[in-house]
């Protein structure tokens, strides 16, 4: 990946907003689109324009950075920086990339930035995917991905697979008769895993709607008899695509 990463920073405090900026105008491989300490005018430009990374205080007046992070349909590499530990286990469990404290040491972020860097560039070469010729789809223009297992490039088709699995910095992808782990984002299967075949129904989780076997209350229950808990947020829309 020799382009150079796309990213905005985001905190109420002029002094730490200032901080950041300045720290990420020395790492050769960010470039700084904006900076912002209203954290509704960052949110109007994230909803109309893409980055790879946020740089982003939790404790904000209006909207705080979870909220901004969750509200977003497509979410880039988040480094969360802030005053308040008591935020790095949520951050966390919404796959934030890193979570840092202030006041922030250089060396941390810098640590914190690779670290993004390289979950970046790992999406990126993890899958490889495959186009049908036009005479076998009119509509679809990736049915297959190559994903890196265990050194080996590993061809999984699409509409094998029942769900993916977020783990961390890992994938568990799991289709009718395999399951393979791979170091790649939820992210980047999301952008090729659409619905109406798949439905992202949670933070982890991405399952393709004609494997639900049953729903009760707030869990599904899929063919393979794995049961997955639906976000409250995504329920009415997996019905809609279910026509329930």
């Amino acid at each position: 990946m020799n382009e150079k990463l796309k990213c905005i920073v985001i905190d109420d405090e002029p002094i730490g907003k200032e901080l950041i900026v300045d720290f990420v105008k020395t790492i050769p491989f960010l470039d700084l689109q904006a900076s912002y300490e209203d954290s509704m005018e960052a949110l109007a430009y994230l909803q109309s324009n893409e980055v790879d990374i946020i740089f982003s205080d939790i404790q904000m007046p209006k909207i705080n950075g979870i909220e901004l992070i969750r509200s977003l349909s497509k979410q880039p590499s988040i480094i969360f920086i802030t005053a308040h530990r008591d935020f790095a286990l949520e951050g966390f469990e919404d796959g934030v990339v890193d979570y840092l404290v202030k006041p922030v040491a250089y060396n941390r972020f810098l640590k914190a930035v690779n670290r993004a860097k390289e979950r970046i560039q790992s999406a990126a070469v993890s899958f490889k995917t495959e186009t049908p010729k036009p005479e076998e789809s009119s509509k679809a223009s990736v049915d297959r991905i190559f994903i890196k297992v265990n050194g080996k490039l590993v061809k999984v088709i699409l509409s094998d697979i029942l769900y993916v699995e977020a783990l961390g910095d890992y994938l568990k992808i799991v289709t009718d008769t395999e399951s393979f782990t791979t170091l790649a984002t939820l992210k980047s299967m999301e952008d090729l895993l659409v619905p109406p075949m798949f439905f992202r129904v949670q933070r982890s989780f991405i399952v393709k709607l004609t494997s639900i076997k049953s729903v009760s209350g707030n869990v599904i229950e899929l063919n393979n008899g794995k049961a997955i808990t639906i976000a409250s947020s995504k329920k009415d829309e997996m019905f809609n695509l279910l026509g329930i």
